[in-house]
């Protein structure tokens, strides 16, 4: 073999492996994140979680990268152990498809459709029609179709230099000397799981053995071996991920190894049992890249079927290996990092704990409007300690989504992170009022200052309203619903209303002594908090509104609406000003 035939083979290599990564990408961008938010909703129940792991690897073209995703997720507290193992089986099944596809490049037969049926004869059009779709097309999910295909043709091409780098190789008697060495099942084990960790693909190193098989001088007796080692291989990408992380992200690898470790092990015995009692004769029979994927799939069902039933064991195996520590510091990552891997799935995640600052936000805000008619040292320690927590979403998040954005996004994903970039500065600004509010329930209650009722009677309104358009907001942002985001900012602009007539009717009192000025002062910082928690909320509802409609120009929106050109604002505006304004605020 000489040195061009090596660069060759390391050189397909190469393109597979690039081409697999494109793939992912493109299916990825493809999906929007659909399988992946499918990934955390539906797998409590494990047969479920092993459809989803089958048809997520089958998208994402890599086994490995999915239990990436898990430790990620197992780390971040988003899903629990039990949840992955139905997923962790379902991708040993989905990694079988690309050596399906690879095997059609063994097709030998002169007829033109059976050719036609050959990767390296369909490939090159898919390419064209790929990179047609990404030059001309506008729309991002024709573009991603055609990085998909781009991608396809990249890893056909790739599986072709590796074949064409081996042919030379069977004519080569010290190759076949070397080969007879891997009839040995426990050496053809270590070199699949070796070979497998290296490159940190399954589905690459089945291809590679599939392109060797062209020569002829692969059989079944050594291909099977290599096969379940290059099962137990794949594991090596989630062992590394699995360093510096929490006790149950390290149980997820602890469970894809044990799996594939006990299912080559039963099956190894099995097989070669088998073969002492009825003398297997093909174990000898050359193996063609149709036969290497038939025992790659059959492998692969027959251990998930196997070990399905002991889902829970395999869980006390993983928490027996890994024990859990006497003291174990609260982790605080909320996002973990190898979720990058994946953006539109750690986007996804992204809105989850959107959602669920937005929630702890609201809550601290409402807690500390409470304490100016019923101050609690109790209460007011739960908001002290709430708005830490309020920062660290924020920052966590923020950093994560800044992290995020420089990824390789669709137009829409990019616009999802700008609108989270911008909500959850928002929601930060709340939790700061909430603490603004609290610093003004403190002064009431140290000095013993009693608001009037005409005060409380004009608060209540006010904290009526705000208590709907915290809601709306939220729900809005929980549900992704625009018609909810719309109606946000008419009701900001009669909280707006109802702020100035409030503040109009206190300086009359101050003028008549009803009010002392110091009741003034901290009234006014009352209404300044409530306001701009009430523009927040605008804020938050705008950045929804445009991206949903591909946009993020939030004043041009803005402009609109105020100017009363939008007959569906006009419509909410109206009926806020009936339910708000038509109510006696305060009886001069």
């Amino acid at each position: 073999m000489d040195i061009f035939s090596i660069f060759t083979l390391f050189g397909g290599l190469a393109f597979f492996l690039y081409g697999m990564n494109v793939m992912s990408s493109g299916l990825e961008k493809l999906s929007g994140g659909k399988l992946e938010k499918m990934l955390n909703s539906i797998t409590s129940n494990p047969f479920n979680a092993l459809v989803l792991g089958a048809g997520i690897t089958i998208a994402m073209q890599s086994s490995s990268a999915l239990t990436v995703m898990l430790v990620g997720l197992v780390n971040s507290g988003i899903m629990n152990l039990s949840q992955t193992i139905g997923v962790i089986m379902g991708s040993n099944i989905g990694t079988t498809l690309t050596a399906w596809i690879l095997s059609l490049s063994g097709i030998e037969s002169n007829n033109f459709f059976l050719q036609l049926l050959k990767p390296e004869s369909f490939s090159p059009i898919i390419a064209i029609f790929g990179i047609l779709l990404i030059m001309v097309s506008k729309k991002d999910k024709n573009k991603n179709i055609g990085t998909l295909m781009i991608g396809f043709s990249i890893l056909m091409c790739g599986m072709h230099f590796m074949a064409d780098s081996m042919k030379p190789l069977a004519e080569i008697p010290q190759f076949t000397n070397i080969l007879t060495a891997f009839n040995n099942p426990i050496l053809g084990i270590i070199v699949g799981t070796i070979f497998t960790g290296i490159i940190q693909s399954s589905a690459a190193s089945v291809g590679v053995l599939q392109a060797l098989s062209i020569t002829g001088g692969i059989t079944f007796g050594m291909a099977i071996p290599i096969i379940m080692g290059q099962n137990i291989g794949t594991c090596v990408t989630a062992l590394i991920s699995s360093i510096g992380v929490g006790t149950n992200a390290k149980r997820v690898s602890v469970v894809h190894i044990s799996f594939n470790v006990v299912g080559t092990v039963v099956f190894l015995l099995i097989f070669y049992l088998g073969h002492i009692i009825f003398n297997f004769s093909f174990l000898k029979s050359a193996i063609n890249p149709f036969q290497i994927a038939v025992c790659h799939t059959v492998f692969n069902i027959a251990t998930t079927v196997l070990l399905f039933p002991f889902i829970n064991q395999l869980e006390k195996i993983a928490m027996t290996v890994i024990k859990d520590k006497k003291v174990e510091a609260e982790d605080n990552v909320f996002l973990d990092e190898r979720l990058l891997l994946t953006p539109a799935f750690a986007i996804k995640e992204c809105e989850i704990l959107t959602i669920k600052m937005a929630v702890i936000a609201k809550k601290n805000f409402f807690r500390s409007l409470k304490m100016l008619n019923n101050f609690s040292e109790k209460r007011m320690e739960k908001i002290q300690r709430k708005e830490p927590i309020i920062d660290k979403y924020e920052d966590k998040l923020g950093t994560f989504l800044v992290n995020l954005s420089t990824k390789n996004l669709s137009d829409s994903d990019s616009r999802e992170i700008s609108m989270l970039l911008s909500t959850i500065g928002d929601l930060e600004r709340i939790g700061d009022h909430a603490i603004n509010i609290l610093k003004v329930a403190k002064e009431l209650h140290e000095k013993n200052i009693n608001l009037s009722d005409n005060v409380k009677q004009e608060l209540q309104l006010i904290i009526e309203a705000l208590s709907e358009i915290m809601e709306t907001t939220i729900d809005s942002i929980c549900n992704n619903d625009t018609k909810k985001a719309k109606m946000v900012e008419p009701l900001e602009q009669v909280i707006d209303i109802l702020v100035s007539d409030a503040r109009d009717k206190h300086i009359k009192r101050i003028q008549s002594r009803e009010c002392t000025l110091t009741d003034g002062f901290i009234y006014s910082e009352i209404l300044n908090n409530i306001e701009r928690v009430s523009d927040h909320c605008s804020n938050i509802a705008v950045y929804q509104i445009q991206v949903n409609k591909s946009s993020f120009d939030k004043h041009a929106y803005l402009n609109n609406v105020k100017s009363f050109k939008d007959a569906e604002f006009n419509e909410n505006f109206d009926m806020y000003k009936n339910k708000y304004l038509k109510i006696p605020v305060y009886n001069a």
